[in-house]
């Protein structure tokens, strides 16, 4: 039997994709092997959100080629579709395919030998279509990432992305309620909607939106939890608010990407809102939900950032108080404008600046934990984690572990919260 193996780099929709490519190979009588085996063909789905991603995805590709030096590789992803020809470039990629087409990616390398070298990505850019690409057999049962568009129509100054993923295109609502009913049937209890940009889900299709979906979807039996990936704050205005605030299934946890808290950097940014405005969707979250979970993304040292740009940064994250937070350091991405700007920041000050920031939000998050120890909190347990403890996540997800002496994999508990070691609460089973 032949094998087939993947390597994934960056986001949920990547590990979404290569899941789905996983099961075309599987479907096709390939043996799907542990990426360190000796394999046929080498799948590497690349991430380009980062300067580090490329040489991942570049470090990745050679240590299949190293393994097994006559297998066929190929590479989609961001990294693919944004450099094909430096891609094709580096020694044993085979065929580079991009964000596209990879519904047909087992015929496409199986007319492929060792020494072929074929660019097969496309303009992204004039597609108009979502590519189906449907994951029907996990290996857990417990949570399950569905992805319901594709896309990006922002283009933010820093962000390579839309030019990697085409623009928005959403997936048919009825597909999306059927593959969330099939695997209810399955036995999944949670379902994450995820996409490039998932609060325009729907602004193509027309006479839908993310808000009607989340409706449907809570009526879908079986599935006792919704949880939406990472969204744009404007989506999250009082009408989307008033309308998901009365669903029983949608987790009181919501991902809004910040990025700074200065009005002047965003502005460089290219992002759609202010400061304030991000404030007004917090508190409105806050107001609908009592126990809601605000997490975030922040980016430092963006070109042209000061020392008092920074400073209202971090007055801004004090002021908003988040749950948790994705610190990261700006990355010069060639082809976005501010690539060219001539005010970088450099490495040093991004460091220092990192330091901080996540020191401050690492104090919000636990104080935002503290609020719920001492409570009993529903809890999905997920995987075992160390010395008889069992990991799961709160409806606001929260990182609890508990000990048990029978597995608790896929299954809901009533959880005291006792103690917060470094973000993960350690609880006691009482049901």
């Amino acid at each position: 039997m032949k094998k087939a193996s993947f390597y994934t780099l960056g986001c949920k929709v990547n590990q979404y994709e290569t899941e789905a490519m996983a099961e075309l190979f599987s479907d096709a009588g390939y043996e799907i092997c542990d990426f360190n085996e000796k394999a046929d063909i080498y799948v590497i789905n690349t991430c380009s959100v980062t300067n580090m991603g490329d040489r991942k995805s570049r470090q990745i590709i050679r240590r299949a080629k190293k393994t097994n030096p006559n297998a066929v590789i190929a590479v989609t992803g961001c990294y693919a579709q944004t450099a094909p020809d430096e891609v094709l470039s580096i020694d044993g990629v085979n065929i580079v395919i991009g964000t596209k087409d990879r519904k047909n990616i087992v015929t496409l390398t199986e007319a492929l030998d060792s020494s072929s070298n074929i660019n097969h990505v496309s303009d992204i850019m004039t597609n108009h279509e979502f590519e189906e690409l449907q994951i029907k057999k996990y290996s857990n049962r417990t949570r399950a990432f569905i992805k319901i568009q594709e896309g990006c129509n922002q283009f933010c100054s820093y962000c390579i992305i839309p030019y990697a993923r085409g623009p928005v295109r959403s997936r048919p609502k009825q597909e999306v309620i059927r593959e969330i009913r099939e695997l209810s049937g399955n036995g999944f209890k949670e379902i994450i909607l995820v996409g490039i940009h998932v609060a325009s889900y729907g602004v193509d299709l027309g006479g839908t939106s993310l808000a009607d979906l989340i409706a449907d979807a809570d009526k879908t039996d079986g599935v006792e939890r919704i949880r939406l990936s990472s969204i744009e704050p404007m989506t999250l205005n009082r009408q989307f608010i008033d309308s998901i605030k009365g669903s029983s299934k949608l987790c009181h946890h919501f991902h809004i990407s910040l990025q700074s808290g200065c009005d002047a950097t965003l502005k460089r940014m290219n992002r759609k809102y202010t400061t304030a405005q991000f404030k007004e969707i917090v508190d409105g979250l806050r107001e609908a939900f009592d126990d809601v979970a605000v997490t975030t993304d922040i980016m430092v040292g963006f070109p042209g950032e000061t020392d008092e740009e920074f400073n209202a940064t971090v007055d801004f994250i004090k002021e908003v108080s988040f749950a948790d937070a994705h610190v990261f350091q700006y990355s010069r991405r060639r082809g976005t404008p501010a690539a060219k700007r001539p005010d970088q920041i450099a490495p040093n000050v991004k460091d220092e600046r990192s330091k901080i920031i996540i020191k401050e939000t690492q104090r919000t998050r636990d104080e935002f934990i503290s609020r719920f120890i001492g409570k009993t909190m529903r809890v999905l347990f997920e995987q075992p984690a160390r010395d008889g403890l069992f990991e799961g996540k709160t409806d606001n997800y929260i990182t609890v572990h508990a000990p048990s002496d029978i597995d608790l994999n896929d299954q809901f508990r009533n959880v005291l919260l006792e103690k917060n070691i470094n973000g993960t609460v350690i609880g006691k089973i009482i049901d």
